[in-house]
């Protein structure tokens, strides 16, 4: 595997592979020395167009770990802001000596862009290109759920339920395709103007009510964030109808069964699509999320540049 740009580059076999590598890795990051020296000599730029803490700093953590040399690329302190096109900045990255480059990017398609227009022989990876896609966001949460909701290789048979702005989130994309691809019956609900079309021919079911959703008892319910900086000032969106018909406020949290993993991507907008009370609650894997971002991420860097993972 040269590039990881989409979910849709991995087979059901390659993805549990990476998960396989993740929950090995993880153990890596419980011991007193914390590295391997596995891409020792390697060079790594997080090429970010986008703000970002979670993903931008696990995969700089993630590189380090496995001995590569960083460079974290800020694009507003860069020749982009006087009009450096995105061909020429990854170019000049790669003859600096980049072997793998970790985009993040307002337009979708910029990271199938540097990987299949024959810019750079360097390693692609996507962190999240405009509306399309953010696959290590959704391997992640595939660790996260197989660890807590399922003993086998896979996620057969496990119900996921994703709720808010679908319309905006390259998380619910990715993760439709991958848990789906990995067995599990996945669903999504939000407001009829944040449900792209499409979404059903993508492997979920769809439903109009949060509460007709949870009545289906789902084993994880992942909440979105609203993306109120993607929206248009005609989309018709309110705070007040969002909470209350789309949040997991304190009354929605009593319908979750006991074993309800809640989820949420992050940032989390706390009081909007998630209460403090479902943000602090036992059942929250949040923080679970972003651990098992840092082991997906070394396990998707030894891959991408080193090929098989070995012991």
């Amino acid at each position: 595997m040269k590039h990881l740009i989409s979910a849709r580059d991995l087979t059901k076999d390659s993805a549990v592979a990476l998960l396989d590598s993740a929950q090995q890795l993880s153990q890596v990051n419980q011991r007193t020395v914390k590295s391997l020296p596995a891409l020792r000599g390697k060079t790594v730029v997080n090429l970010f167009y986008e703000n970002s803490t979670r993903t931008r700093i696990s995969f700089e953590i993630a590189a380090k770990r496995l001995s590569a040399d960083v460079i974290n690329f800020d694009a507003q302190a860069s020749s982009t802001s006087k009009g450096e096109s995105l061909k020429d900045t990854a170019q000049t990255l790669e003859a600096l000596g980049a072997a793998a480059i970790i985009i993040r990017h307002p337009m979708s398609g910029a990271a199938h862009a540097l990987a299949n227009r024959g810019w750079v022989s360097a390693s692609i990876i996507n962190a999240g290109d405009g509306r399309h896609e953010h696959p290590t966001q959704a391997l992640l949460d595939a660790l996260t759920i197989r660890q807590l909701k399922f003993s086998g290789s896979d996620l057969t048979g496990v119900k996921v339920l994703i709720v808010g702005d679908l319309e905006h989130s390259r998380v619910a994309r990715s993760n439709i395709l991958l848990l789906s691809l990995l067995g599990a019956a996945v669903s999504v609900a939000g407001p009829a103007e944040l449900v792209p079309e499409g979404i059903a021919a993508m492997g979920a079911t769809v439903y109009k009510s949060f509460d007709e959703a949870l009545a289906e008892q789902p084993d994880v319910v992942m909440m979105l964030r609203v993306q109120l900086e993607r929206m248009q000032e005609n989309e018709a969106f309110t705070t007040r109808d969002y909470i209350k018909n789309w949040s997991l406020d304190q009354t929605r949290l009593t319908q979750l069964g006991k074993e309800t993993v809640i989820m949420h991507p992050g940032p989390m907008n706390r009081g909007l699509e998630i209460s403090n009370q479902a943000a602090n609650d036992p059942r929250s894997a949040v923080l679970r999320q972003v651990e098992n971002g840092l082991a997906v991420r070394m396990a998707v860097l030894h891959r991408v540049l080193s090929g098989e993972l070995t012991n």
